[in-house]
């Protein structure tokens, strides 16, 4: 096996459409010890939280983002990286992201998952949350024009690496093997 990325100390971004396969990765990452639990920020984890299950998140976005970006902030605080486990494909809500990165003077790194339209529709039908195909086609639109390596990378981010998923022959536990955090190897196994 090739030797892990070491991912530096900061904010890191997992950026994808729905059903790519984030918060399956994220979790693999805490199973195998390679980032605390507490590191891994999600959006959804959060809306289900404050709203319960089956909340209309665009009634509560608002929120959700505030709330997210307050404890992204306290763990930046504390000097620990946070893995911010959300789509990320729109640039003002990475703005946000980075904006609070700049705050802390810490680098901000990108986890791209970009499995091809059929993949995500064909994994979004094996979940139990399914998303409707049209949103997901609408975040795999998204994320080829605005959250490809270019223009995350013009936008601040400082490294983008890309995840391997299904269409590479990667599962999730494999592809969270591929990556190492800096200042987390205490976690690790």
């Amino acid at each position: 096996m090739e030797t892990p990325v070491l991912v530096p100390a900061g904010v890191v971004l997992l950026v994808g459409a729905p059903a790519a396969g984030k918060s399956t990765f994220a979790g693999q990452l805490v199973a195998q010890g390679r980032l605390p639990a507490e590191a891994v920020v999600s959006s959804d984890a959060i809306a289900e939280e404050l709203f319960g299950p089956g909340v209309d998140r665009g009634t509560v976005d608002a929120q959700v983002f505030e709330e997210r970006d307050r404890r992204v902030a306290e763990r930046l605080h504390e000097g620990r990286t946070v893995l911010i486990d959300a789509t990320n494909v729109l640039p003002r809500g990475r703005e946000r992201l980075l904006a609070i990165a700049r705050k802390f003077g810490v680098p901000v790194t990108a986890l791209r998952f970009a499995p091809h339209e059929p993949v995500l529709l064909l994994q979004s039908r094996e979940r139990a949350k399914r998303v409707p195909d049209a949103e997901i086609s609408a975040y795999a639109a998204l994320l080829r024009d605005t959250a490809d390596t270019r223009h995350l990378l013009a936008e601040g981010i400082s490294t983008v690496h890309e995840v391997p998923g299904r269409a590479q022959g990667t599962g999730a536990a494999e592809a969270a093997r591929r990556f190492r955090f800096e200042g987390c190897e205490e976690y690790e196994g």
